[in-house]
């Protein structure tokens, strides 16, 4: 399956954010969302690559949007990894059945067993309006999240 790209509806989902509690793809709605799939917590490229979102979501919350990032490490790790990181934004688990919603989104490694390290921009409508695959040992870094967000139609940014 090929990455999700510009236009496409972005696949619904209901993920654990904590051990007991979720969060989906719908409590977003009307707000525009990043999503970012990686590969494992603790691994050192995917502990920079969070860091520097954590770093930047001041500047993403500015275009009206917020940001999860989503692996398929369980909910017990999530919490340990963002409670030693420091990260304010939710940590997804794609643990069960395991990386369902990667593979919707066409970001999941099929051999690794694990999500891609991928990047989508949606709309307030959950329409994608940017998506990237960074080869996965590479942290791609924030300017073309920043850039796709400020590319946002007016009316998508505010809807």
């Amino acid at each position: 399956m090929e990455l999700l790209q510009k236009g496409a509806q972005a696949p619904s989902f209901t993920l654990r954010s904590t051990p007991d509690q979720n969060l989906s793809l719908e409590d977003f709605r009307g707000k525009n969302l990043v999503l970012c799939f990686y590969p494992a917590d603790w691994s050192p490229v995917c502990g920079d690559e969070l860091a520097l979102f954590n770093e930047v979501l001041p500047m993403i919350r500015k275009y009206d949007a917020e940001f999860v990032a989503i692996s398929v490490d369980g909910a017990w790790c999530h919490q340990a990894f963002k409670k030693d990181r420091k990260l304010r934004f939710p940590l997804l688990s794609d643990f069960e059945p395991k990386g369902e919603v990667s593979r919707k989104y066409g970001a999941y490694r099929e051999k690794e067993g694990e999500s891609a390290r991928a990047l989508f921009v949606l709309n307030g409508d959950g329409v994608i309006h940017w998506s990237y695959l960074s080869p996965v040992g590479i942290n791609p870094g924030a300017d073309g999240i920043l850039a796709a967000l400020e590319s946002l139609p007016v009316e998508e940014a505010a809807s």
